[in-house]
């Protein structure tokens, strides 16, 4: 493991346990605001124009989920395992988490998802990278991630989303 990766990671963790306040924040970040962002993503595919685009881009996302998150991290992380920081360092994170770090499944689905929301409508896919990141970096913050991970979930969920949407080219061009 890196020294800059294990660095930045002291960096980021290192407020944690300083304020109830931004510790609340990091949990809130961490845990919940993924709900927030499907509950979003579903709105945005809903007010779509047409019941086809409606379908589509909700089909577009759930593709580059599960691959990102479903299959591709899956197995990334039966060939390469990385603890977690909290068993690295012997700490008990602010959320629960189980199984190898690299990379992280939640960078991989939401920054695949924001790659879709980006493909969509490229106001909404700038906030959803933030959002992506905001999350990453909670992630970090709790405890449950090192910042390579997130990088790598990011990398796989960018990489899924742009597989996916090459893939249904043709499909995309008939719904014109």
């Amino acid at each position: 493991m890196s020294s800059f990766n294990q660095s930045l990671f002291l960096i980021i963790h290192g407020w944690s346990g300083r304020s109830g306040l931004l510790d609340a924040l990091g949990i809130f970040l961490a845990e919940y605001l993924p709900y927030l962002l499907v509950l979003g993503f579903l709105i945005i595919a809903y007010y779509q124009k047409g019941w086809r685009r409606k379908i589509y881009l909700f089909c577009e996302g759930a593709l580059a989920i599960i691959l990102a998150r479903g299959i591709v991290t899956e197995v990334i992380r039966l060939f390469y395992h990385m603890p977690r920081p909290f068993s690295f360092y012997n700490f008990t994170p602010l959320i629960s988490e189980a199984g190898w770090s690299f990379p992280s499944g939640h960078a991989a689905w939401f920054f695949a998802l924001a790659m879709v929301v980006w493909y969509a409508n490229r106001k909404w896919g700038i906030w959803y990278f933030v959002f992506a990141i905001i999350m990453g970096i909670a992630r970090i913050y709790v405890g449950v991630h090192w910042p390579l991970d997130i990088l790598g979930g990011a990398i796989v969920g960018i990489a899924c989303a742009m597989f996916v949407h090459w893939l249904l080219k043709q499909p995309r061009t008939q719904l014109n």
